[in-house]
């Protein structure tokens, strides 16, 4: 059965950095994509960063690049986001999920919440003084 824990949220003054751990386990495919998604109070859970192991490819929102750095550990099946230079706006409840197969990252991907197969608990981050 797939399942995916996140770790590594908290408290951080606005410029601090955060990483934040997802582990999966119970994968059946050898190819998965991975992806953080966070969720504000009143907003929708929107797509923060994926990785794919199939090529190595990522995806950020733009709202994210250049401050978030995504990594992966595919022996460990486990996927790092590194947050820098967080903002009051990144404070949010941040999740993690699995979709397994060959994931691309084309020029109009936009990671799609139904296409998942499995998600963490969530993790908050709150970004303030």
């Amino acid at each position: 059965q797939l399942h995916v824990v996140e770790s590594g949220g908290g408290l951080v003054q606005p410029g601090g950095s955060l990483r934040l751990s997802c582990a999966a386990s119970g994968l059946s495919l050898d190819y998965y994509a991975i992806c953080w998604f966070r969720q504000a109070p009143g907003k929708e859970r929107d797509g923060v960063s994926c990785i794919s192991n199939y090529n190595s490819g990522t995806w950020y929102a733009e709202s994210v690049k250049g401050r978030f750095t995504i990594t992966g550990d595919n022996a460990k099946r486990t996927v790092y986001l590194q947050m820098n230079d967080l903002k009051p706006d990144d404070t949010a409840a941040y999740y993690c999920a699995v979709e397994e197969g060959i994931i691309l990252f084309g020029p109009n991907y936009v990671p799609k919440k139904a296409d998942f197969d499995s998600w963490g608990q969530g993790t908050q981050v709150i970004v303030s003084l």
